[in-house]
């Protein structure tokens, strides 16, 4: 069972990450962190560094396109909590999960939260 529904799943699928991407970048910077902070934890969560996400940008890609070609970090199955209203541990949808992992790293670096606490390591 999804929580989301397929219109959902489409919609964020469809999403361009160069729509995004300056949602971002005024969230965090609003909040006190950098740029390069942002890129950090983009990077930590995808691979993607300043280079690729630049290249994304200008063609486009959608966030189906972002997520197929990212590397997600093995431990990015530890990110959890609430955001946009869906309980990241309970999407079914790989693709919108992934989306929403992006958008909670973003939130808690905007929020404060320290680098080393938001690009997740397992608990010994």
């Amino acid at each position: 069972m999804s929580i989301t529904t397929p219109e959902h799943d489409k919609r964020i699928a469809d999403l361009t990450f160069a729509s995004v991407y300056p949602h971002y970048i005024n969230k965090v910077e609003r909040k006190g962190r950098t740029i390069q902070e942002l890129h950090q934890v983009i990077e930590w969560l995808t691979g993607f560094k300043e280079k690729d996400l630049e290249k994304l940008i200008a063609e486009k890609v959608t966030f189906a396109e972002f997520f197929e070609n990212a590397n997600l970090n093995s431990n990015a199955h530890l990110i959890k909590g609430v955001i946009c209203g869906y309980r990241i541990e309970d999407i079914t949808t790989s693709l919108t999960k992934k989306a929403r992992y992006l958008d909670k790293v973003v939130d808690e670096l905007a929020k404060g939260r320290a680098i080393d606490k938001i690009m997740r390591q397992p608990k010994d």
